[in-house]
């Protein structure tokens, strides 16, 4: 660990436990007590009690041990308790006070008489919405999609309102790419050297809930130009024993077996969530290539891959919450998750001159690759919440360790016009490539009231990143020996130090309420190629304000103008010169000289609510400066290089319309509406002209209750063909249905989905450059069809 970073952390500490330790030691008590059943003599264990103040707000609580007994800080004032236990009657206390001269009160024995009545069972059963509309963020309960069962985080993400993923897992929100995934609120492994692809390792059972916040305050850190996606996983804090199990079977082959438990005991809650999937999942793409040769000649290559993914994903998290009180809570958590994964990529190349009748032969290439990617994250969070409602601080540190080994062999063969071998032209290749990631990150934040409705936010934020690329490419000569291909045998570092502070105050005055802050980022970048000694080193600093005023006509309607300023900075797949070299003649790669993304963006946003219905809709304008975008070369052998760089910039503006309707008692509908149009330059690559793209997307969703426990879903998607810096994505239609019955008196439920019924979601996508064309599609995800079962125990 670097000493700059150990430094931040001690800084952070002092800083932070001297604010939370002056706060708590200040004009506080204790209560304390016994709750007994007065029939009986007998203590009652995990009675609730709630502190009041004279104005009848909560002030504080807790819960008896097992033997009845309490103990409950609280700030000086005047208070009653309320103390309750199911079957019964509740029991008010005198008023008490607490001061400097009586700082400590004990209540004695509180007796409990029992309701006049026995209490039959109750069942309570209450239903979240799928989608919650706020002028901030959407939240989105992924458990009540019946889409989602069987499937896993990126199949979540594919399913929300303004959010689309491509074959390769890369997910965009409102058209763009760059978007800052957390889990927990926190950065996550599975959000690594891959982007996000690696969503697919975690079991969609496994999310509670999804938060899409596409105009961050200043609390957030300033990466994800288009915004954050934040992915909840579940936990539960009830007294007692309670969980959840879930059998996934599918074709193509997805089986797996998902489990979350809970148990609190006394100040111990106890939470373990474990996830087995093991999948086949089959893809094929195809390529079209027309290369512009000097001569007056005109390459053409016909590509087809075929391509069979066999994985095995465990996942496992557990931990505990440790309750000083109900007011200050320790969590200790800790994730393992490993993927074992076997590749087979078919690929056939054919070659011709000119047109189809000039046929050159073919080659016939294979990868083999085996991936073994375990990854660990161990955090420790504490929080407390103070005697003024919203008053709290929190901090937390998280070790993030992920560790990837490639293993791949390469045989390729060509073959003359009549199908012979050409024995010169066989090829036997291999690539080892070893990724490595370390990565310290120390949050704490503390927010205090002011005034009857004001608020002040601040908190520090340092995070360190230590990534390796040990990279080398072989290939088998005439004698039989590997030798190192040129160029392609280095070891990549890439080292990232982050350290950031913000301020934030807001308050609210009648209709009007506002926030303003500041976030300043230090970032500290360092790429090192060990082999060829290259270094490029790089350092900036950056203030990021951020800005929310809001009206509110009445409760149902109200608007609100945003700005924040976010950036996006090359990592480490953005700049490794060595990403892939499973296709031999489409190669993809990073650019080590890559420079930052910044964007300045601008919403309006309305929501208002009807008495069956929610409509919320925003208008929003961005302006990026240095966009990063994947281009394109082709060279003059028809080998392609496909490598991040700044573009000028973009300006893009859209309006998007989010709503849900319940049409009748048994028929429920949400939408979501997304137009957009950019204007792209990209004259620092030769593109002259402003590329000027019109697009939009459109999803809609209708669930229908039937008796006897059954729902019924379908949801149709569509995205329109849209211009980029190097030609034309075309659009794409699909669509999912779902049906599910609640089974075993509503504690279990089987749901059948098929996603992609018409097995039509497939990526299309034009390239042009001033020696070639390329039209290629891919179909990485097809149609699934998933049975699960799942039984709930006292959730």
């Amino acid at each position: 660990m670097k000493p700059i970073f150990k430094k931040n952390i001690l800084i952070l500490l002092l800083f932070f436990l001297s604010i939370a330790n002056s706060h708590a030691q200040q004009n506080r008590g204790r209560i304390k007590g016994s709750i007994i059943d007065k029939s009986s003599s007998e203590p009652l264990p995990f009675t609730t009690i709630g502190v009041f103040s004279q104005k009848d707000s909560l002030v504080g609580g807790g819960i008896s041990d097992e033997n009845g007994k309490f103990s409950i800080d609280l700030p000086f004032g005047r208070f009653y308790a309320l103390i309750e236990f199911m079957g019964f009657e509740a029991q008010k206390t005198n008023v008490f006070t607490l001061s400097r001269e009586n700082q400590n009160l004990d209540l004695g024995e509180i007796g409990l008489s029992t309701t006049a009545s026995d209490l039959s069972e109750v069942v309570v059963q209450g239903e979240k919405t799928i989608m919650e509309l706020s002028l901030d963020k959407r939240i989105f309960n992924v458990g009540k999609d019946l889409a989602n069962a069987g499937g896993n985080a990126s199949d979540i993400l594919m399913n929300l309102p303004s959010v689309a993923v491509d074959p390769e897992g890369n997910v965009r929100l409102r058209g763009s790419a760059n978007v800052r995934i957390l889990i927990d609120g926190k950065p996550s492994g599975l959000v690594s050297f891959k982007g996000s692809s690696g969503l697919r390792q975690l079991p969609a059972n496994m999310v509670e809930r999804v938060e899409v916040i596409t105009n961050p305050s200043a609390r957030y850190e300033a990466e994800g130009m288009a915004g954050v996606i934040n992915i909840i996983l579940k936990k539960d804090s009830k007294q007692g024993f309670n969980g959840s199990f879930e059998l996934i079977a599918g074709y193509p082959v997805n089986t797996g077996f998902t489990t979350n438990l809970n148990y609190r005991h006394k100040r111990i809650n106890w939470f373990i969530n474990y996830g087995l999937a093991y999948r086949r999942t089959p893809g094929i793409s195809e390529l079209y290539q027309e290369v512009y040769n000097q001569d007056g000649t005109t390459s053409i290559l016909s590509q087809n891959n075929s391509i069979r993914v066999t994985g095995l994903n465990n996942n496992l998290r557990g931990g505990l919450d440790y309750y000083f009180n109900e007011n200050s809570i320790l969590t200790g958590s800790y994730l393992w998750r490993r993927s074992d994964v076997r590749r087979i990529t078919d690929i056939r190349y054919e070659d011709y001159l000119n047109s189809f009748n000039d046929y050159l032969g073919y080659s016939l290439r294979r990868q083999d690759e085996t991936e073994a990617e375990p990854n660990k994250e161990a955090i420790i969070n504490y929080k407390r919440t103070f005697a003024e409602k919203g008053h709290e601080f929190v901090a937390s540190f998280t070790y993030l360790n992920y560790w990837e080994r490639s293993d791949q062999l390469f045989t390729e063969n060509e073959f003359s016009t009549q199908g012979e071998e050409i024995p010169e032209g066989s090829l036997v290749q291999t690539s080892l490539n070893d990724e490595y990631e370390n990565q310290y990150l120390l949050q704490m934040d503390y927010v205090k009231p002011y005034a009857s409705k004001g608020k002040l936010e601040t908190g520090l934020r340092t995070s360190f990143r230590e990534m390796e690329n040990d990279y080398l490419v072989q290939e088998q000569n005439e004698s039989g020996d590997f030798v190192t291909l040129p160029g392609l045998d280095n070891i990549f570092l890439y080292n990232e130090n982050i350290l950031a502070a913000y301020g934030i105050v807001g308050n609210e005055t009648g209709k009007w309420s506002y926030q303003g802050g500041f976030r300043a980022e230090y970032t500290d970048v360092e790429t090192i190629l060990v082999e060829t000694n290259e270094n490029n080193p790089r350092s900036y600093t950056n203030l990021f304000p951020s800005a929310h005023l809001t009206y509110n006509f009445t409760e149902e309607n109200a608007f609100q103008l945003s700005y924040s300023k976010r950036v996006r900075r090359p990592v480490y797949n953005d700049l490794s010169p060595y990403v892939t070299f499973s296709d031999q003649r489409n190669f993809f790669s990073g650019n080590p000289d890559l420079d930052p993304e910044f964007t300045d963006a601008f919403e309006l946003g309305h929501i208002k609510y009807f008495e069956k219905a929610t409509l919320f809709s925003t208008v929003y304008f961005r302006n990026t400066v240095e966009k990063i975008e994947r281009i394109r070369e082709v060279l003059d052998n028809g080998f392609s290089v496909t490598a991040p760089v700044n573009l000028t910039g973009e300006k893009s503006y859209g309006v998007e319309f989010s709503g849900d309707y319940r049409v009748k008692d048994w028929w429920k509908l949400d939408f979501n509406a997304n137009f957009f149009h950019a204007r792209i330059d990209a004259s620092n690559i030769g593109r002259t002209e402003l590329i000027t793209t019109y697009s939009w997307l459109f999803r809609q969703t209708s669930r229908f209750t039937f008796g006897k426990g059954w729902d019924v879903q379908a949801r149709a998607n569509y995205e329109a063909r849209q211009k980029t810096a190097q030609g034309t994505r075309k659009g794409i239609f699909f669509m999912d249905l779902s049906a599910s019955k609640r089974i075993l008196q509503d504690r279990g439920t089987l749901v059948l989905n098929v996603t992609d019924v018409f097995n039509t979601r497939i990526n299309r996508e034009i390239i042009e450059g001033f020696n070639f064309f390329t039209d290629r599609e891919a179909q990485m995800i097809r149609r699934q069809t998933n049975l699960t079962f799942a039984y709930r125990i006292k959730q």
